[in-house]
Parts: structure tokens; sequence; C-alpha cells
């Protein structure tokens, strides 16, 4: 392969690998997607963990995580016993797959974690020494609690829209089929 050609490759998969993380991720699930998204063949772990430079269960994890998301496919080979992946390049899927799966576990947690800190600060009879901090607390966490509602109805509101979206297409696609 090309220098230049490899560089890419290998700038990419480290670039996604921080991408990853910033996200929350594991840095290892970026590098693997990398990998998996600029093969242009179905890639089999063994694949991986040469590419990518982590242990066969570090692979194995991530890739079940990847394909939890919807950001990877298992492709079977016939006449192999090797699992190979395929990445989605339908990124709106990606998207919609990222939000299902992390909008409620960390964002509930960060929400109920704002609402109880509120609700802490409010039950507090402040002297007056205190008064100001406890109502710079209250502002903060009000703005803080009021943005990550809104945040969850946005995130909300695209999944609902995307269903909509798929359901009408269904239904026209499905309306076609019957017609002659």
């Amino acid at each position: 392969m090309d220098e230049l050609l490899k560089n890419a490759h290998e700038n990419f998969i480290q670039g996604l690998s921080r991408i990853s993380q910033f996200w929350g991720f594991p840095k290892a699930m970026g590098a693997i997607f990398g990998a998996i998204y600029l093969s242009p063949e179905p890639i089999s772990l063994d694949q991986l963990v040469e590419q990518v430079n982590v242990t066969k269960g570090t692979v194995s994890t991530n890739v079940r995580a990847l394909e939890r998301l919807g950001m990877v496919h298992q492709q079977v080979q016939i006449g192999e016993r090797k699992d190979y992946y395929v990445a989605e390049t339908d990124f709106w899927k990606i998207v919609r797959g990222i939000l299902k799966e992390r909008e409620k576990n960390e964002f509930d947690r960060a929400i109920h974690s704002v609402d109880e800190s509120l609700q802490m600060v409010e039950s507090v009879t402040p002297d007056s020494s205190e008064v100001a901090i406890a109502n710079f607390y209250q502002q903060r966490l009000h703005t803080l609690q009021s943005f990550f509602k809104n945040l969850d109805n946005l995130v909300a509101m695209v999944l609902t829209l995307d269903e909509l979206r798929i359901s009408a297409l269904e239904r026209l696609l499905g309306n076609r089929k019957d017609k002659p």
C-alpha cells in the first residue's frame, strides 16, 4: 500500500478513536469502527486485531457494542467459520442508534443528578452569608435543568420524527406493491 494511503488510514483510525473518547465511548471502539469503515471488503476480528493493535477480546467486546448501536453488521462468508463485519454507511441510522442507546442511560442519570442537586439547594435555608451562593447555585442548576430537559425533548422528537418518516415510507411502498 502506498505510504500516504497507509498514513491516511492510520490517521483516520486515530481520529475516530479520539472522537469516540470525546463522546464517552472507548477509544478502541472508535478505532475499530474506523478500520471497518475504511475496509473495502468485510473484515474479520483477526484482521481488526492487527489493524487496531488491541486484544481479540477488546475487539470482540467493542464489535458487539458497535452492532448494538447499529454501526456495524455481521456478514456471513460462505465456507468461513470466522465472523466478518461491514460498516453501516447511513449516518442518520448510526445517529439514531447512538441516541437510542445513550439517551436514556447516562442522560437520565445526569438529569436526575441535576434535579436532586436543585432540590437540595432549594431545601436549604441559608444564613445571610450563604444567600448569594445559594442563589447562584439555584440559578445555575435551573439553567442546566432546563437545557437538559429541552435536549431530552429534542432527542425524543428527532427519534419520533424518524420513526414517522420510516412508517410513511413503508406505507407508501406498501401501497405501491398492491398496484399492478
